[in-house]
């Protein structure tokens, strides 16, 4: 298991496409943790939002959109309240009523859901499936827990990378839409991107919007009425 985990976190280190390691993730999770006939990844993606990402079948897939319709379920407890939320047995779950009979009758026997954090960071859930009731053990736990862990850190690293590719796109392509007011009109680049920031506030649209509108047509977009 050692030599497993360690090339888990050697794939995960070495992509750099997030869906690609959502599906190592989910592979891993299907692969490694005994019992675990299903998986999927829930994301955070604004406040109490959570969308479910790189399911392994139907199965994970349909589970997730019902916990979303009905807002209650394992998954969500893992993203929001615990680390680890585990479903021995959903025909006698009770603590998600509205859930439970749903996903019981959708073929999910049992069910072991993982937070995914960093220090000050919910990045959301790792969820495991079975259709067997009490699949899982406390070894299922123990391994569960050192993938979300591995998970968790090189999702967190994925996110910055993305996030600092959109920002030097965005100083990119705002950088191009100054030179064409530059160009067009005579002016300075402080002049130039105080045009920017007036089409943006009198648009209501994101700056870096502005900027790729005006890069692709060569207009400012009009004010809208």
């Amino acid at each position: 298991m050692a030599e497993q985990m360690s090339e888990f976190a050697r794939v995960l280190q070495a992509e750099d496409d997030v869906e690609s390691l959502l599906a190592h993730m989910v592979k891993a999770a299907i692969d490694l943790v005994p019992g675990t006939d299903d998986a999927s990844i829930s994301l955070i993606t604004g406040r109490r939002r959570v969308e479910s990402r790189a399911p392994s079948s139907d199965l994970p897939r349909q589970v997730d959109a019902l916990q979303t319709r009905v807002g209650q379920g394992p998954c969500l407890d893992a993203v929001f309240e615990h680390r680890t939320v585990s479903v021995p047995d959903m025909a006698h779950e009770d603590r998600w009523p509205r859930f439970a009979e749903g996903a019981m009758n959708l073929g999910a026997a049992s069910m072991l859901a993982f937070q995914l954090y960093v220090e000050g960071d919910n990045l959301g859930a790792m969820n495991l499936y079975s259709r067997h009731t009490n699949a899982f053990n406390a070894e299922s736990e123990e391994i569960g827990l050192l993938i979300a862990a591995h998970a968790s850190v090189a999702f967190a690293e994925s996110k910055k990378m993305d996030q600092m590719h959109d920002a030097l796109a965005s100083r990119d392509t705002i950088g191009q839409a100054k030179g064409i007011l530059m160009e067009r009109y005579g002016i300075t680049g402080n002049q130039a991107f105080i045009l920017l920031v007036r089409s943006s506030s009198n648009t209501n649209t994101k700056l870096a919007t502005i900027a790729e509108y005006l890069t692709g047509t060569g207009e400012l977009p009009r004010r809208s009425r």
